[in-house]
């Protein structure tokens, strides 16, 4: 039992860990959600009075230790998501492939999505943006093919002097079929309104191979905004768990 706890923990750490080395974070204001989802390192409040509790101490830690080795080589067979590389990425700068035109709030230099639904999706942002002042983004990747940190400028965003931090970047990469496909920058002006648990319910629901393999990477990305849209524009503005499909067209502010 106490093995089965050891690899549920360290898939759960695998899989976000993945998650946050798929982009570049733009600005330390902003949070990358599958980072803050991984990131974890409790530390003990209590100190051993004497030398045989430290003793005693450092053999339960070596045990615990050797207890987690065995399971992060069981997690690496089992797994049921094949997990990229954990070297970082070098970050990339490419003004040269933004768009030519002023203020697109869809930027694709991998056609994920087909002409009719980049004009659906950058409605949907456009009208969301002057509605609630929300700023939802897009950009649709193949990474080392991207603008990268050029988006900063060109989008406002994620640097000094940006207009707000209210704005979601979802930026989609399938990195060779590899791990989860969407990925998040979050401003601090929508953490409140959508928390860690929402990027990371949404990420586990649309973004897995599974669900890209079944439906296309364009459902997974088109569910994905809508979900968003719909839970900024919900009475609320807020939301924990992602909303069904099938959403009407009102909720969508159209």
């Amino acid at each position: 039992m106490k093995l089965l706890t050891h690899i549920s923990s360290l898939s759960f750490f695998v899989s976000s860990f993945t998650l946050s080395s798929a982009f570049t974070t733009f600005h330390p204001k902003t949070t990358n959600i599958n980072m803050y989802m991984s990131s974890s390192s409790p530390e003990s409040s209590e100190t051993s009075s004497t030398a045989s509790d430290l003793t005693s101490r450092r053999s339960i830690l070596q045990t615990s230790l050797t207890t987690l080795t065995a399971s992060s080589i069981l997690v690496s067979s089992l797994s049921s998501f094949p997990q990229q590389s954990s070297a970082r990425l070098d970050p990339v700068n490419n003004p040269s492939l933004l768009p030519s035109t002023p203020n697109e709030v869809v930027i694709q230099t991998e056609k994920f999505l087909t002409s009719g639904q980049v004009k659906r999706m950058s409605d949907l942002l456009v009208a969301l943006e002057k509605d609630t002042g929300f700023r939802l983004r897009l950009l649709c990747q193949s990474y080392p093919n991207t603008p990268g940190l050029a988006i900063r400028d060109y989008w406002d965003l994620g640097k000094d002097g940006q207009k707000d931090d209210k704005y979601v970047v979802l930026v989609v990469d399938q990195f060779g079929g590899k791990g989860n496909v969407l990925n998040f920058n979050v401003g601090d002006g929508v953490k409140f309104a959508l928390p860690n648990v929402f990027w990371t319910r949404l990420s586990s629901k649309y973004g897995n191979t599974f669900f890209v393999k079944e439906n296309g990477i364009d459902i997974a990305i088109t569910n994905a905004i809508e979900a968003i849209v719909q839970c900024l524009r919900s009475e609320d503005a807020y939301c924990v768990n992602v909303p069904d499909t099938g959403v009407s067209m009102k909720s969508l502010g159209l």
